[in-house]
């Protein structure tokens, strides 16, 4: 979160509109924080776009025509997502796809890792850590209680759709530190 995945996502997708190619952008229905019928980045920018329910969904709101599919918030679709990119890209059709690769508790978010590995092109990008300024791949689930963002931890496992009041970016040491607080324990890591 706050990598600017949907900000390049909206850049790729007005850069393939100049070149006069014919674009449909997808997002899931679960995401309308900033109203229907658009992907809008947190710095602003947006575009309209169409909702759907499922993974399944997609390609049915995709005309004849259309050349490039821009998915947003690609993780909301779940595992079925990886066969529709795969099915779309094998008949021709050019798929970028915007989504967190980590989940809140620091485990992999299907599908993006799967797409990554199957994609021509993947690019990873990272936010800035509220706590120090590093790179922040992690990002930390948080209740705003108006003390500038350090809030409590919302329950774990709980589908939460939310940006800047409910999340915090995190490099791997503050993320770490702040799961060590709470009593979890990182993935991978042993206890003594």
């Amino acid at each position: 979160m706050f990598a600017g995945k949907t900000e390049e996502l909206l850049r790729r997708v007005r850069r393939a509109r100049i070149a006069g190619r014919h674009v449909e952008v997808v997002h899931h229905a679960l995401d309308d924080r900033r109203g229907e019928g658009v992907v809008s980045s947190h710095s602003g920018q947006d575009i309209p776009s169409r909702a759907a329910a499922s993974a399944a969904e997609i390609l049915d709101l995709v005309a004849d025509d259309v050349e490039l599919v821009a998915v947003d918030e690609a993780q909301f679709f779940g595992p079925d997502l990886l066969d529709v990119v795969q099915r779309a890209a094998d008949g021709g059709l050019v798929m970028i796809v915007a989504g967190l690769d980590v989940t809140f508790d620091g485990r992999p978010f299907d599908p993006l890792p799967a797409l990554g590995a199957l994609a021509e092109r993947a690019d990873r990008l990272t936010a800035v850590c509220t706590v120090c300024g590093q790179d922040a791949p992690f990002h930390e689930r948080v209740v705003d209680r108006g003390d500038h963002g350090h809030g409590d931890a919302l329950t774990p496992g709980a589908e939460h759709v939310g940006g800047v009041e409910s999340y915090q970016a995190r490099c791997r040491v503050h993320f770490a530190a702040a799961r060590w607080r709470t009593g979890e324990q990182a993935p991978g890591a042993t206890t003594r």
